[in-house]
C-alpha cells in the first residue's frame, strides 16, 4: 500500500471515530442542542459526516475503493434494513424519506 493511501485510510479512520462521538452527543444532549462551537449537534454531525463523506471522494479517487462496490453494499444494507429494521416501513411517508436519488451519495 502506498503513503498516500495509507494516509487517507488514517484520517478516513479518524473522520469516522468523530461521526461516531457526534453521534453520542446527539444522544446526550439533544440533536438541536447547541454544540461547544455556538452550532447545534445537528450541524456537527452534518459537519463530520460531509468530512468522512471527502475522504471517501478520497479512496475513490485513489482507485482504493471502487464506486461500484460501493453501490452494490449500499443497495445490500438497504434489504437487510428492510428486514432487520423499523426504517423502512410500509408507510408512503418512508418511501418518501428514503428516496434514494435524493442521498448525498447517489452510488
Amino acid at each position: 500500500m502506498e503513503d498516500i493511501n495509507r494516509e487517507a485510510l488514517i484520517i478516513l479512520q479518524e473522520e469516522c471515530a468523530e461521526v461516531i462521538q457526534s453521534i453520542s452527543k446527539c444522544f446526550r444532549f439533544g440533536i438541536d442542542n447547541q454544540h461547544k462551537k455556538g452550532i447545534t449537534q445537528r450541524a456537527n454531525l452534518e459537519e463530520e459526516i460531509g468530512d468522512m463523506l471527502c475522504l471517501v471522494d478520497i479512496l475513490i479517487a485513489q482507485g482504493l475503493i471502487d464506486p461500484e462496490h460501493l453501490k452494490v453494499a449500499k443497495e445490500k444494507k438497504i434489504e437487510k434494513l428492510k428486514v432487520w429494521s423499523s426504517l423502512y416501513g410500509d408507510k408512503e411517508v418512508n418511501k418518501k424519506k428514503y428516496d434514494s436519488s435524493k442521498f448525498v451519495i447517489g452510488l
